[in-house]
């Protein structure tokens, strides 16, 4: 009977070794597996390469709320920024191409943790490599790795909207004046600082009825700060809108039966009495150019020709003729948009 309790406490204590052998088996195997993935999809480069993916799949909703990309006030104030920098191009849409081809080059792990990530991938036609600092942050459920970038990779963009406050980007439209109070709100040109989402190419541009300009492509790199100008002249519509406008305008001046018409271009003067009513008709009318001038788009001085009819008495000798003669003149001025999208003209 003795033996027989020894061997069931043989058998007791085999099984205990049994399962604490499995037990740590099984340990081992989920630190083996935790430690893989804390090395894989959550490491410091699948972190990177997850960023760079949302920017390609125009998913800029995930991009900018990736840890260490928004700037904090003490951030922006370092960059020269406002508090109320615009983040208008924070949305789907926006960005012309995103980083393409991406591959991992090197994860260079530093003394206190953090790690210096290079990646390599292709913007529109250019290979770029760049190197992204991220550092650890609480861990996710206490054992999985979290990240954040040690620098934001947010680009400032500074745009110049030359002549025309508005302009595209993607399919976005934005006013340069949005944050401006005051004198700044007149301004002919305007340039206004706009945080983006980078690596990226965007194109900035801007088309309407009486406004447009040449699409202007930007490339854009991680924590750089690039310019770009939109430079909007005035289309084929706006300048025939001017020149109906001077026509009519010229028009109005030849219904003044008078030797000087007010406020025209045009007039002379007959040392010979006059008999009858002047007629005046407009031969040629100038033939409107524009060009962006400080505060407005300028025509200069353009010729054009008037012609008088009328019958006059000679002082010398009586005798009455038909006075007939062109008369050349100049006619310049300004021309500016309202905001009601009508045109507002300033003669010089």
């Amino acid at each position: 009977m003795g033996s027989s309790v020894v061997r069931e406490g043989r058998l007791s204590l085999a099984a205990v070794a049994g399962w604490l052998g499995l037990a740590m088996l099984v340990v081992g195997a989920f630190l083996a597996a935790l430690g893989a993935l804390n090395q894989t999809i959550y490491g410091a480069s699948s972190f990177v390469e997850r960023y760079l993916e949302a920017i390609a799949d125009d998913d800029i909703a995930a991009a900018s709320t990736t840890p260490g990309v928004a700037l904090d006030a003490d951030e922006l104030a370092a960059l020269g920024l406002p508090a109320n920098v615009s983040t208008a191009m924070f949305r789907s849409g926006v960005v012309e191409a995103g980083p393409q081809d991406v591959r991992i080059l090197s994860d260079v792990t530093g003394d206190d943790g953090t790690h210096s990530v290079t990646a390599s991938y292709r913007l529109d036609l250019a290979i770029v490599e760049t190197t992204f600092d991220v550092r650890p942050i609480e861990p996710l459920y206490g054992v999985l790795n979290r990240w954040e970038f040690a620098v934001s990779p947010l680009a400032v963009i500074d745009v110049t909207a030359a002549h025309n406050p508005l302009f595209t980007v993607g399919t976005l439209t934005l006013d340069t004046r949005a944050n401006k109070t005051g004198d700044e709100l007149t301004a002919f040109t305007q340039t206004t600082p706009y945080l983006a989402i980078a690596p990226a190419v965007y194109e900035f541009g801007y088309t309407s009825t009486l406004l447009e300009a040449v699409p202007a492509p930007l490339t854009v790199e991680p924590s750089s700060r690039p310019a770009v100008t939109v430079d909007s002249e005035p289309t084929a519509t706006f300048v025939q809108r001017v020149q109906v406008k001077v026509d009519d305008y010229l028009q109005q001046c030849t219904t003044q039966a008078v030797l000087q018409p007010a406020g025209c271009p045009f007039g002379v003067e007959i040392d010979d009495r006059v008999v009858s009513d002047p007629v005046w008709t407009i031969v040629t009318s100038p033939q409107v150019t524009l060009t962006a001038g400080d505060t407005a788009f300028e025509m200069p001085p353009t010729e054009g020709v008037a012609h008088i009819s009328v019958e006059v008495q000679s002082l010398f000798d009586g005798d009455i003729s038909q006075f007939e003669e062109d008369e050349t003149f100049l006619l310049a001025l300004s021309a500016t948009i309202r905001p009601d999208g009508s045109i507002a003209i300033q003669l010089k």
